[in-house]
């Protein structure tokens, strides 16, 4: 079911804040016109009901009806707990610099598994052999929403010879990346600040990706214009619409992780 013709041209961020305001509204009418005597509870849980609903009929991903849902039931929740204000305004200042990025980006936070690091190995290209400057010596990879900086961390210590860069939007996740391949000694491990959309593909050997299903047709249509013939492009879980992958690897973790894989 697709977002109608009314609705598409909004970020689903924007769609989901308006179909909670209405929502809102049409129980609060109910309360006002029928006098319906209930807990704020309650009310609460059928303003997420609504809330869901409306957006289930509007096309929004299927993560996006579990936060209509308890939104309105977690606020009451919250200002019925004795919780000093400043509380919520931490969680709401940490949450900003995790999440706040996903309104524009619509990819959450994902943490790939030491078991998907360890199975990406295996696709590394074999080291240059050539003395040349460090730059030439060896292959370069490229994380998009590095995230932590745990695969490139990882991969930084088991192939050393490789040069490791990563792009990450959201201001708490990089920087505790950064600090990671700062302070850990990873000297051939490079952390950016920024929007992946504005690098040029071209200089990496073997791009990594672990997303979101909303942004895979427009990355591939940028991995073909840009990647080099002969280079890996790796998606962990999400497919590319209507691409049939060279190569699938089944990962053995938590989350049933699947590695797809293109020669390009």
């Amino acid at each position: 079911m697709h977002l109608n013709s009314a609705l598409e041209k909004y970020p689903p961020s924007a769609i989901a804040l308006l179909l909670q305001c209405l929502a809102f509204s049409l129980i609060f009418f109910l309360v006002v016109v029928t006098g319906l005597r209930s807990s704020p509870l309650i009310l609460a849980l059928l303003c997420g009901l609504l809330a869901a609903t409306f957006s289930y009929f509007s096309g929004l991903a299927k993560w996006w009806l579990a936060i209509q849902l308890l939104f309105a039931p977690a606020v009451v929740l919250l200002l019925s707990v004795n919780v000093p204000t400043y509380f919520f305004l931490g969680a709401f200042l940490i949450l900003l610099l995790v999440y706040g990025s996903v309104f524009r980006s619509q990819v959450p936070l994902y943490l790939s598994s030491n078991k998907v690091h360890r199975a990406i190995e295996i696709f590394l290209p074999v080291a240059a052999k050539n003395s040349g400057a460090a730059s030439n010596s060896g292959f370069t990879f490229m994380d998009l929403g590095s995230g932590l900086g745990g695969i490139l961390t990882h991969l930084a210590k088991a192939r050393p010879d490789g040069i490791y860069s990563g792009v990450e939007i959201a201001p708490l996740p990089f920087l505790w990346g950064w600090l990671r391949a700062k302070f850990g000694g990873y000297r051939n491990c490079h952390l950016h600040w920024g929007d992946f959309w504005e690098y040029d593909l071209a200089q990496y050997d073997v791009i990594f990706a672990y997303l979101s299903p909303v942004p895979m047709a427009q990355l591939w249509r940028k991995a073909r214009a840009e990647m080099r013939p002969g280079t890996l492009f790796i998606s962990s879980t999400f497919a590319v619409p209507e691409q049939t992958p060279h190569e699938v690897v089944k990962v053995d973790d938590l989350h049933r992780s699947t590695l797809l894989i293109w020669h390009m």
